[in-house]
């Protein structure tokens, strides 16, 4: 029986390729939520009751997350570990609030 645990840095790497797995699926089950309501309908097919948050910052998040997940994939591991570990706070942060803004807009 093996009992020993992975290594932080293999822990990380793992957490980073978990978030940019699941980034696409998430928007995407985030946006069939919204639009599955009376007021996504609306402002799907008429322009009405629409979000208020503006599609820039909803792309800024995306593209952040995106962007923090590969930057914590190829960053060496051996260096400066404590950047590595906020890449991917970054990334998993980004990706929540993401998330939450456009659930935001149901």
């Amino acid at each position: 029986m093996n009992t020993v645990s992975p290594s932080p840095a293999r822990q990380l790497t793992r957490w980073s390729t978990y978030g940019l797995l699941l980034l696409l699926p998430t928007v995407v089950v985030s946006w069939i939520v919204v639009l599955s309501t009376d007021r996504g309908g609306r402002c799907l097919m008429y322009g009405e009751h629409c979000s208020p948050v503006p599609g820039a910052v909803v792309w800024g998040f995306f593209w952040t997350a995106a962007g923090a997940g590969v930057l914590a994939l190829v960053w060496p591991r051996t260096r400066w570990s404590y950047a590595r570990s906020g890449a991917v706070l970054v990334q998993w942060g980004a990706q929540l609030t993401l998330s939450a803004l456009i659930l935001s807009g149901a």
